[in-house]
């Protein structure tokens, strides 16, 4: 990870799983509203917003969205916000169903401590995985802190998801390792259950912005749970 802000180009997933209908991509829509808020207007992101007519990732579209995002959420956007952001669908062509925004406010390998902001779009899945030791750091020990709406965090534990938790196809045919969830909501905080375990997020109604800490991230290190997805991604490296 070459600097505070973006992961580095390497990292970005590659991965030819996950195939679903032309029709069925470009109809898929995600919205929102807020519990707490019923006559607010629903939010809206249409997976074929995301895409060029060649199919193409629309990395600036996806920003996009991420500030819409943030402006529902009256998150404090701030100068730069666009530019650091990093988001991938991991080559999947399912933004709205799978895929990962963040910005990396600090990820210090010489003193091992690291900050974020993930965005999460409403149903979006972030992928199962986990971190392993690797390019002389420790495995990464982390924690989420809910700052606007709704995250289910998901880890090792009671299975206990709830109906609307529903893992996409397109993710290891719609399976997961890890199966116990809590219902983040502002302010709560969820440490990870246990180091080297796998772990993974799902959007909530209105979505969620949720804050990372950890001791430092290693791109070389992560693992995931999709075998096509993990091998993809350390090709990518």
């Amino acid at each position: 990870m070459p600097g505070p802000h973006q992961f580095s180009r390497r990292s970005i997933i590659k991965t030819a799983g996950c195939a679903l209908g032309a029709t069925a991509a470009a109809g898929r829509v995600a919205h929102a509203m807020p519990p707490d808020e019923p006559n607010q207007q629903l939010i809206e992101f249409r997976n074929d917003e995301f895409y060029g007519a060649d199919g193409k990732f629309l990395v600036d579209k996806a920003k996009d969205a991420i500030l819409r995002l943030c402006q529902y959420h009256n998150y404090p956007a701030f100068p730069g916000l666009a530019d650091g952001l990093w988001v991938s669908d991991y080559n999947i062509g399912q933004f709205t169903t799978l895929g990962l925004a963040a910005y990396i406010f600090v990820n210090n390998v010489a003193d091992r401590y690291m900050m974020l902001d993930l965005f999460i779009l409403p149903g979006q899945m972030l992928p199962e995985h986990w971190h392993i030791a690797g390019e002389g750091n420790p495995a990464k020990l982390e924690g989420w802190l809910v700052r606007w709406g709704q995250s289910h965090i998901v880890g090792i534990g009671q299975p206990n998801l709830g109906p609307e938790v529903v893992i996409p196809k397109c993710h290891w045919n719609g399976k997961t390792t890890a199966r116990h969830e809590v219902v983040g909501t502002p302010g709560t905080f969820v440490p990870l259950a246990k180091v080297e375990s796998p772990h993974w997020q799902f959007g909530g109604p209105a979505g969620a912005i949720v804050t990372e800490v950890a001791n430092v991230h290693t791109s070389s290190a992560v693992r995931h749970s999709d075998p096509v997805l993990n091998e993809n991604f350390l090709k990518a490296l």
